[in-house]
């Protein structure tokens, strides 16, 4: 029997995740939305790039939740996305409402799931799902790092005029402004790069992967990005759909790792068929350890304000 993989939300990073999935003809897609005959549409003409792309996944599009029952995998991107000058943390309380009620048509038909989060704020919202589905701290999972990490590996590589392939990084912490990009563990073909970039420009390089999603927010005028967003979150279903256990960094529950107590935050984990198996502690300066819990303050203010 095949897998099944539930998109909730069929907007722009939905909708393109959708794609990638076909694609990779491991599972069949239910793409949810409550916009009328619009996941209907988008799924229909999905459906018919298969013979072209030489896939066979089956598609469906559908208003309704009883349709994506018995979910392997549900991904979560419902939600109102940013606009120009809006931080992701004002987005809280506008999403809030819409995920707690998706995690509980989640969980209602698909009770053995494991969510992966992509609505923002992102911390937050993994936050909210656990405390409203009940499901153990493996089976949610954030997606962030790998999306952050990937906005800094580009940065790395077209500072050095070398391929991405080379770079390797890790970016951890929220999701948002206090996100922590390792920089002293960042490589280039094994080489530091604090032997290859001056310490100045790396602090630049380190503060446009912060504002990352914001440039493209203000770029783009209306929306966010969804290209970046959706490969990151296809990384990590093929490490769990495939158990290919691949560690990278994911935005989970921490239970006192990096010395951080019931919350969701961007660490390297592990990631393999029974979701989160293993939380990968990194030796951290104190100055990182310092940032890294400026960063976990900053995600739970954003709990309090949702009061759980």
């Amino acid at each position: 029997m095949r897998s099944k993989i539930t998109v909730i939300g069929a907007g722009f990073v939905g909708s393109t995740l959708v794609q990638r999935l076909a694609e990779r003809d491991y599972a069949d897609i239910v793409m949810f939305d409550i916009v009328p005959n619009m996941p209907q549409g988008k799924a229909l003409d999905m459906l018919q790039a298969g013979p072209v792309l030489g896939y066979d996944s089956l598609i469906t599009g559908t208003n309704e939740y009883a349709d994506t029952v018995n979910s392997d995998i549900v991904v979560i991107t419902s939600g109102l996305p940013r606009k120009p000058g809006m931080s992701r943390d004002d987005l809280v309380k506008k999403n809030q409402e819409i995920i707690a009620q998706v995690t509980e048509q989640v969980v209602k038909y698909s009770p053995n799931c494991i969510i992966i989060m992509v609505t923002n704020p992102l911390d937050a919202m993994a936050q909210l799902a656990l405390s409203v589905s009940g499901f153990p701290r493996d089976r949610i999972i954030g997606m962030a790092g790998v999306l952050d990490t990937a906005r800094f590996r580009t940065f790395i590589a077209q500072e050095l005029n070398v391929s991405v392939r080379d770079v390797q990084a890790y970016v951890l912490g929220g999701h948002g402004d206090t996100m922590l990009p390792l920089s002293r563990m960042c490589t280039v073909a094994g080489v530091p790069i604090v032997q290859l970039i001056p310490a100045e420009r790396i602090e630049q390089i380190v503060q446009r992967t912060r504002d990352g999603g914001a440039e493209i927010v203000k770029l783009l005028g209306t929306g966010s990005a969804y290209f970046a967003p959706s490969v990151s979150v296809l990384q990590m279903v093929d490490s769990i759909l495939l158990d290919k256990k691949m560690i990278m960094p994911c935005t989970v529950y921490l239970q006192g790792e990096y010395g951080i107590n019931n919350l969701f935050i961007g660490v390297p984990a592990k990631l393999g068929a029974k979701g989160l198996e293993q939380i990968i502690e990194i030796e951290l300066s104190e100055h990182e350890r310092t940032l890294l819990q400026k960063s976990a303050d900053a995600v739970r203010e954003l709990v309090k304000v949702m009061g759980i």
